[in-house]
């Protein structure tokens, strides 16, 4: 086998005028409202009034009961867990 005598070293220059792109998927919109729906304290949306916003969390606690399904007022710093009504 031969032996490797030459090698080179090549140093690019490098740019800092472009940003780093941001994954994606990773971007992160604005909560614009003030009740946010959270499941497994998960954020999944953001609502102007909490009925709406309790509302959507009722269709998916039917629809999955073993998932904590939870409105959090942004204002107030108050988080409802809500429950399916007893039978």
């Amino acid at each position: 086998m031969a032996a490797r005598h030459d090698t080179k070293t090549i140093t690019m220059a490098s740019t800092a005028e472009e940003p780093a792109p941001e994954p994606l998927g990773q971007v992160r919109r604005p909560d614009d409202r003030r009740f946010r729906l959270q499941v497994d304290r998960q954020t999944k949306g953001s609502y102007t009034t909490f009925e709406t916003a309790e509302k959507a969390g009722m269709a998916i606690k039917i629809g999955h009961p073993i998932l904590q399904v939870a409105v959090y007022d942004g204002v107030d710093s108050v988080n409802k867990i809500l429950e399916l009504p007893k039978v």
